[in-house]
């Protein structure tokens, strides 16, 4: 009876808390990166309500580290005196040797590194997906535009068919 009392208040929450749908539409994501996020109590606990804006953020890596700047936590509203800063930078936790791979990609003219979206794993740690982008034109935004409409209309009269 005790088991299955953990497993019912176990959260169920599967995909993305947060996805920033700016850059796949204004960017080509050309390698994508998962890291971890060094943050607070009271941010992982708005994290968890999905209090986060990741629209006009962006990483940035000085030096060894990388750090994700632009982004908004809102604050948690029990967090007491001592509350977070919301627009505060934040340090990206991944290996040495990515860090490299990114930075060198990064010199070279048109990459930018962008985060894709902000999730907890299996175990309930908060990780963030970063991709190496290259900005789109605005003819390659209106192609983009016009695959998706026309797959749609494809889909829609598909469904009419196999009623």
């Amino acid at each position: 009876m005790e088991m299955s009392a953990k497993s019912n208040n176990k959260k169920d929450k599967k995909g993305p808390i947060a996805v920033n749908k700016k850059a796949f539409m204004n960017f080509e994501i050309i390698e994508k990166f998962e890291a971890g996020l060094s943050l607070l109590g009271t941010e992982v606990k708005s994290l968890r309500i999905g209090a986060v804006d990741l629209s006009g953020s962006y990483a940035r890596i000085d030096g060894e580290q990388c750090w994700l700047c632009g982004t908004s936590i809102n604050l948690y509203q029990q967090a007491g005196a001592r509350p977070h800063d919301p627009a505060r930078k934040r340090k990206l936790l991944l290996h040495k040797a990515e860090i490299r791979k990114i930075k060198i990609k990064l010199e070279q003219r048109g990459f930018t590194f962008v985060p894709l979206k902000i999730y907890f794993n299996d175990r309930g740690i908060a990780k963030i997906e970063l991709g190496l982008a290259r900005g789109k034109r605005q003819y390659d935004k209106r192609k983009t535009i016009t695959e998706r409409d026309q797959k749609r209309d494809l889909d829609r009269n598909m469904k009419k068919y196999h009623r």
